[in-house]
């Protein structure tokens, strides 16, 4: 009996001891808010626990639920996805400053650290690319340990504003028109410009959702963010780009057409491909769901 007793306690204290051994191998929770170098707080998610991350970043007034389709699908293949709101956007605050490429720049290093991203592969939509860009221009040893390649995907890389040396260009006119739609109805602004952004096939669903997102942004962020957006001019630090490079675009991109975005931006960074999406516009991140996603798994694991 005593030997019985004995025995018993022998296993309790085992199972004891391998629980608190599984508990120290529990993987430890991802953040869900980072706080930015101004003390902004950035909402941020994290799907997956592969050895392998691809970061994806938001287009202009979108927030990081936009990437839904790609972190679903890739996070079931052994990717850690992770994703975060810009300030301005979906949950993360609106500090009401901020909304220039040098503080979004500082934002991404803030949520990398965070998660102690090594070696990643970026996906960076639209007026993201700027952010990346940006944040790689500072040249540091720590930015050029986190970041392993880029996606740059409907980007508006490299300057899309016209200019005596950049003639191509939409004019500045242009972009102070939309602009002034924007903040007297903005709503209706995504209204009218809905169309260009999907393609005909696209259900009234999938269009409602992307609407409500984007109404989510204050509109502090859309109208700053779109200024920001357009007149920036990323050449000198693209042609200075290292890293492996993949462009990837549509050629009925009304937002940012092919001509004055990626064809030329692709030009500027050494050894980078461009691969482009017929029929694509520049909503093709959920319009093109299983190639874009098959074009990010392949490149990542490149």
């Amino acid at each position: 009996m005593r030997t019985g007793l004995a025995s018993t306690a022998m296993i309790g204290l085992m199972q004891v001891g391998t629980t608190a051994q599984a508990a120290d191998k529990a993987p430890v929770p991802a953040p869900t808010s980072v706080t930015a170098p101004d003390g902004t707080r950035l909402y941020a998610r994290c799907w997956g626990d592969g050895p392998a991350t691809l970061v994806f970043l938001a287009g202009w007034a979108l927030p990081s639920e936009a990437w839904a389709y790609q972190m679903l699908s890739l996070s079931g293949q052994g990717f850690r996805c992770i994703a975060y709101d810009r300030r301005g956007h979906g949950r993360s605050d609106d500090p009401g400053r901020g909304y220039d490429y040098d503080t979004l720049a500082a934002d991404l290093g803030a949520v990398l650290a965070a998660f102690d991203v090594r070696d990643a592969t970026i996906i960076a939509h639209s007026m993201s690319g700027g952010e990346v860009v940006r944040f790689l221009s500072r040249g540091t040893a720590d930015a050029a340990a986190r970041i392993g390649r880029i996606l740059f995907l409907a980007t508006t890389l490299p300057c899309l504003m016209a200019k005596p040396d950049n003639p191509t260009g939409v004019p500045a006119a242009m972009f102070d028109g939309a602009r002034k739609q924007m903040q007297a109805d903005f709503p209706n602004w995504i209204d009218v410009n809905a169309d260009p952004f999907v393609v005909p096939a696209t259900s009234a669903g999938m269009r409602t959702w992307i609407k409500n997102i984007m109404m989510a942004t204050t509109l502090r962020a859309v109208a700053d963010l779109n200024k920001a957006m357009v007149e920036a001019d990323f050449r000198p630090e693209l042609s200075a780009l290292s890293k492996p490079v993949l462009f990837i675009h549509g050629d009925r991109d009304a937002s940012a057409p092919l001509p004055i975005s990626a064809g030329p931006a692709a030009k500027l960074v050494r050894g980078a491909r461009l691969t482009v999406y017929e029929g694509a516009p520049h909503g093709l991140f959920i319009t093109h769901i299983e190639r874009l996603n098959a074009d990010i798994a392949t490149f990542a694991r490149s």
